[in-house]
């Protein structure tokens, strides 16, 4: 096992009803910016519960952030924060509109220059406002860990952001705001859960079976529960495991003293920022290209995972590694999911070649090994 320091300060409030405790966890003198999407909160009865939790609290809001958030809305968020004296953010929704909140946060904070260099300089966060969640999405894990993903319109570029000061000081996750999720977002929340597991798990072996086995616990649960998290709606226990799921997947637990992937992930936020396709078919379309360009680096760990979460121990050890990245593949796939580039209309030629070459421009190298060049992410898309 690797050296490794862990801090994670997100107080969680887990459970039904538990949006009332609201008052408890915000200072009655905070001047707050509530921050969400589209107005499905308005819709599903969450944006009542809310207010009526904090009737006679200073409340300003700001809605319209995307499922992919962009930096031209968020900076709207950040003018409205300075103008009024804003001194705490509360994100009502998914992944996206934590993400975009922590953004917020950081950018309101930010006396260098264009805030978007927090993302694209990887410029340093030296503080940022308070902020917590109502989180209503099991998916990104954002809810319990300071990172987060941001897009720009008007470059077709998407980076992420991680800072200590980005921790949400509190998460209210209430598996009965999953009740009237479309059918969709739950589908890429199951594969974003997932994958984000596997970006840690299947990498190279150190000797740590406990967080081997915290991995594939989550990743169990996750085959365990998908059916009645897709066809029972209001299937309490099955959307409180998955939400569960979701947030331990993220939190950082299962990756201490341990090397760590993310190759999947920052090629399938390009295929994003370019095509505007959902992150969940991004990843759910790379992960198995990728193994399969890896397959001799990830060869033990991945024997491991397919012995463990699907019982696969092929005497062919080739034979064995082949099945192990269809039976991925085929689980995104029984999750109602598409796995290659044409399904969506994106040629995977102009794919790999818009890809590649920004990564030689920025000089990047990918994976836990750091061997993955420009052109093996090129012979990656290509066999999308």
């Amino acid at each position: 096992m690797q050296n490794f320091n862990y801090y994670n300060p997100v107080n969680i409030i887990f459970g039904r009803g538990t949006i009332s405790e609201l008052p408890n966890l915000i200072s009655k003198d905070s001047k707050i910016l509530m921050t969400y999407g589209g107005g499905s909160i308005k819709k599903n009865g969450i944006y009542a519960q809310v207010k009526k939790a904090l009737k006679g609290y200073s409340i300003l809001e700001f809605s319209g952030i995307e499922p992919n958030p962009t930096y031209e809305t968020c900076i709207k968020a950040v003018k409205i924060v300075k103008e009024n004296d804003i001194d705490f953010l509360l994100a009502v929704g998914g992944g996206s509109v934590l993400d975009a909140t922590k953004f917020i946060s950081a950018a309101s904070k930010f006396n260098d220059g264009d805030p978007w260099k927090l993302l694209s300089e990887a410029a340093e966060v030296k503080s940022a406002l308070p902020l917590a969640s109502v989180i209503t999405l099991p998916a990104t894990g954002s809810e319990m860990n300071c990172g987060a993903v941001m897009s720009k319109k008007s470059t077709n570029e998407k980076y992420p952001l991680a800072d200590k000061y980005l921790f949400p000081q509190f998460s209210i996750i209430d598996p009965e705001t999953t009740y009237s999720l479309p059918q969709k977002q739950v589908i890429n929340g199951l594969v974003d859960t997932y994958v984000h597991v596997l970006e840690q798990y299947v990498t190279y072996n150190e000797n740590a079976p406990l967080q081997n086995r915290q991995a594939e616990s989550i990743l169990l649960t996750i085959h365990e529960i998908a059916e009645k998290v897709l066809t029972e709606s209001e299937n309490y226990d099955a959307k409180a495991d998955f939400f569960w799921c979701s947030t331990q997947a993220l939190n950082g637990i299962i990756n201490c003293g341990l090397p760590q992937d993310w190759t999947t992930h920052l090629i399938g936020h390009e295929l994003t920022a370019l095509y505007g396709i959902d992150h969940a078919q991004s990843i759910a379309i790379v992960l198995p290209r990728l193994w399969y360009n890896q397959k001799e680096n990830k060869a033990d760990k991945l024997i491991q995972y397919g012995k463990r979460v699907f019982n696969i121990s092929d005497i062919n050890r080739e034979t064995a590694l082949n099945t192990i990245i269809n039976k991925t593949k085929d689980f995104f796939e029984s999750l109602g999911i598409k796995t290659n580039l044409s399904d969506y209309g994106i040629n995977s030629e102009d794919a790999a070649q818009k890809i590649s070459q920004r990564f030689k421009e920025r000089g990047t190298i990918l994976g836990e090994r750091e061997n993955i060049t420009p052109d093996d992410v090129k012979e990656i898309l290509l066999n999308c």
